[in-house]
């Protein structure tokens, strides 16, 4: 199991906003994001910062490409883009995929 983490920012007076999408957050995101093999999903914020964390089980290069081939995410970036800033790597079209520099179980 590979994990991964990124970053983001929710745009000024979107945060409350921002939570009401992931509450109300669609079925079909959720059974892509499953295809993927993302387990352990969760998304933490510090006022407009945000802070996400996945497990990948299939691997992080599956779980990208899943992503990135998907009509689903497309649009649900697509909606989220009034709510957040969010970097792109532009060979994977996601989050730029942190340096993990300590662990402990």
């Amino acid at each position: 199991m590979q994990a991964y983490a990124w970053r983001a920012k929710v745009l000024d007076g979107m945060l409350d906003e921002y939570i009401k999408r992931h509450d109300e957050i669609w079925p079909e995101m959720l059974e892509v994001l499953k295809e993927a093999g993302i387990k352990n999903y969760t998304i933490w914020n510090n006022g407009n910062d945000l802070f996400g964390y996945y497990e990948c089980e299939k691997g992080i290069e599956h779980a990208s490409k899943v992503q990135a081939e998907s009509p689903i995410v497309k649009k649900w970036d697509e909606y989220m883009k009034d709510v957040m800033l969010m970097e792109t790597d532009p060979k994977t079209g996601a989050q730029p995929l942190m340096k993990k520099v300590f662990h402990m179980e």
